[in-house]
């Protein structure tokens, strides 16, 4: 699949994702299937009740992340943050209480029909340090130097150029900026067509890198400090279900598949200018 139809399959899910939650429904791409597959582990009990008692129902309902970036994310009064694949804007309007008055929360997101979700969510907060555009997560329409931390929700694995994302964050990052992203992972090997199947399972569509070559990546946009926490390790019973509802043999793929599917907390920071001029 071309990364153009990679780009028109992740806005036409996530744009009916939003539609579903305006209608009172899930946000889920999978609780719908057929096949009987659904969401949980992925996208359940991310939040506590008191993270979710300070956004609107909608912001919550329209969450598809795998983890919750602004738990491990360190914000500080009057900080900037920019958060990539904003969707209903859950993780901007938190981070915007965090930062406070003196700072600001970006939401980039390229799906209109999120935007508009994520502005109405907002609206109902009533939050005003918050300000929602339109692009591409591999094309950011904030200046250089401008961010102190980017934040993202389990979308950078849905990019088909995720270097091209990577040094779009570093770029946006001011020096000693923090990049503290969930997204899934793997680890080991596995058959591209048992990959495929399970990815459908994670996230409507799904391209995860491998642990070595996230940290890889991060290295060549120019970032250090890189760590990567993992956060819910994902077993074959999670997406027996599912799987099964494909027409797969669970048991006989199990090996490949049990516990090498992970959401992480992605950490790095962009390094402080060296020298006297800066």
């Amino acid at each position: 699949m071309s990364s153009e139809n990679i780009r028109e399959v992740v806005k036409q899910k996530y744009g009916a994702a939003a539609l579903r939650v305006q209608a009172g429904g899930s946000s889920c791409c999978g609780g719908s299937t057929a096949s009987g597959g659904g969401c949980d582990p992925i996208t359940s009990n991310l939040y506590s009740t008191q993270q979710g008692g300070e956004v609107p129902e909608q912001a919550l309902q329209a969450s598809l992340g795998c983890g919750n970036p602004t738990a491990l994310a360190a914000l500080n009064p009057g900080e900037i943050v920019l958060d990539l694949g904003s969707g209903g804007g859950i993780d901007v309007l938190l981070s915007a209480r965090r930062v406070g008055q003196t700072g600001k929360a970006y939401g980039l997101d390229m799906t209109e029909e999120m935007l508009a979700l994520a502005r109405a969510n907002q609206k109902k907060a009533g939050v005003d340090n918050v300000e929602f555009l339109k692009g591409e997560i591999e094309h950011i329409p904030l200046p250089d130097n401008s961010v102190d931390v980017i934040i993202s929700n389990c979308v950078i694995n849905l990019s088909s150029d995720k270097d091209q994302v990577l040094r779009e964050a570093f770029r946006v990052l001011k020096p000693g900026g923090r990049f503290a992203v969930s997204d899934v992972v793997v680890t080991g090997e596995i058959p591209q067509a048992i990959r495929k199947r399970v990815e459908l399972w994670i996230g409507c569509i799904a391209g995860a890198l491998r642990d070595s070559d996230y940290k890889a990546k991060l290295a060549r946009a120019g970032f250090d400090n890189i760590e990567l926490e993992p956060t819910r390790v994902y077993s074959i019973e999670d997406a027996r279900q599912f799987l099964a509802g494909q027409g797969m043999d669970v048991d006989a793929i199990a090996s490949q598949v049990d516990g090498k599917f992970m959401s992480a907390f992605v950490r790095a920071s962009k390094p402080m200018r060296r020298g006297c001029c800066g």
